[in-house]
């Protein structure tokens, strides 16, 4: 006798097409957006294989002062259009709680983002998938009749899925849908969230690379690594508190009607003007990232691209543009953790300032995004590395949320 009643069955059935086909539209969608990145890189910057960075750097000064500059009036005119023109838009948070998504300003928004970011911008990538895939999410939760509750877990599903695609990060977009958008451990949030993530990465596999995105060897744990955590982490998360804070400032304040025509521009001639002396800046944070792992820049000068890269992020965002944080928060961080290292090394000498980045990495992107795990595991999944430093990992992401928790909680309530 089957314990489970015909109408359970046909439920369960429901819910696991469902979150199939999310995993489906969310790889798809995640293939096409990163098909139109790399083709707007490429011709932006002239290559046909290699990094953006490699491009970048061999690229003529002025080319990447001319593309940042085309990013500047393309995103300033577009987002001008579909602020004015269209409806609303609504954040993925937003669509988790129960709002409805416009469909025809949401797909030009991400398409938008996408060829902004191919064209040089400094705010990541992983916006655009996350919007696309909860949309598609929630148009197919109405459709196929889901509960509210139901319906909220599986946009929530989507989004990670998108974030899981356009990065091959399977278990760090699961576990963003679970402990960011959700907030919630249960069986009914973690199966969907891991199967379409799973299937969404598979989706998208033909397009996105399997490989890790940032090059970074396999480090042992040291006592000079761990005390160094330890010490790092707090001053990671009081950097990455100013840095949410500056971001989050940005979006309230961001310029409004014909203004944006004027912001976009100009800040993003000046970020171009950047460019032309540091080529690391150019992008969503990859570029950055990989340099602070190499370890090959002087304590100075990576101290200051990571100030460069800080404020082309959030000037950007103050500026009008739409996008993620999650790329330029590992290069902050990335870049935080080398220069920190690197002044220890001259305390505690013997250690490889890429394992500082790592850790720095780890430490900034969870304090951002206040999910310790998910910003965790995002990084271990971006490099294929880390395991070997999994406490001084803990221990320094630890101290950065803890601190970004502290000062969020002291603005919120006022309690000293």
């Amino acid at each position: 006798m089957n314990p489970l009643g015909g109408t359970t069955r046909r439920w369960l059935l429901r819910l696991a097409w469902v979150t199939l086909l999310i995993g489906v539209g969310a790889g798809v969608g995640g293939a096409v957006l990163s098909l139109i990145l790399h083709a707007v890189e490429h011709l932006a910057y002239g290559y046909s294989s290699g990094t953006l960075l490699e491009a970048a750097t061999h690229a003529p000064p002025v080319r990447r002062f001319v593309a940042l500059v085309i990013a500047g009036l393309v995103g300033a005119l577009g987002w001008y259009a579909i602020r004015r023109w269209l409806r609303p838009i609504v954040s993925v948070t937003e669509s988790v709680d129960g709002k409805r998504m416009p469909g025809l300003a949401t797909a030009l928004n991400t398409v938008l983002q996408m060829v902004v970011v191919g064209l040089g911008g400094s705010v990541g990538r992983e916006g655009a998938p996350r919007e696309l895939a909860a949309l598609f999410s929630g148009w197919l939760s109405d459709v196929v009749g889901l509960t509210a509750r139901e319906r909220r877990v599986m946009v929530a599903c989507g989004a990670g899925a998108g974030l899981a695609a356009v990065y091959s990060v399977p278990f760090g977009g699961a576990l963003f849908a679970i402990e960011v958008l959700l907030a919630e451990v249960s069986l009914a949030t973690v199966i969907p969230a891991f199967v379409a993530s799973g299937v969404a990465t598979l989706v998208a596999s033909p397009v996105v690379p399997s490989g890790p995105w940032y090059v970074v060897p396999n480090y042992s744990v040291s006592w000079g690594i761990v005390v160094w955590s330890v010490i790092a982490g707090p001053l990671v998360g009081l950097a990455a508190s100013g840095f949410t804070w500056l971001v989050r400032a940005g979006e309230r304040h961001r310029p409004g009607g014909w203004r944006v025509l004027v912001a976009m521009p100009l800040v993003f001639a000046s970020v171009g003007l950047l460019a032309v002396f540091t080529p690391t800046v150019v992008g969503n944070g990859r570029a950055l990232g990989q340099t602070a792992f190499d370890g090959t820049l002087s304590i100075a000068l990576i101290a200051l691209v990571t100030m460069i890269k800080a404020y082309a992020t959030t000037s950007s965002l103050w500026a009008g543009t739409a996008g993620g944080t999650l790329t330029p928060s590992i290069a902050i961080g990335a870049g935080l953790g080398a220069a920190f290292g690197g002044l220890w090394i001259v305390l505690w000498p013997g250690e490889p300032v890429g394992a500082f980045a790592l850790i720095g990495a780890a430490a900034f992107l969870a304090s951002t995004m206040r999910a310790p795990l998910t910003g965790l595991v995002l990084v271990i999944e971006f490099s294929h590395s880390g395991t070997g430093l999994l406490v001084p990992l803990v221990l320094a992401v630890s101290g950065a949320v803890a601190v970004g928790y502290v000062l969020g909680r002291r603005r919120v309530t006022g309690v000293p």
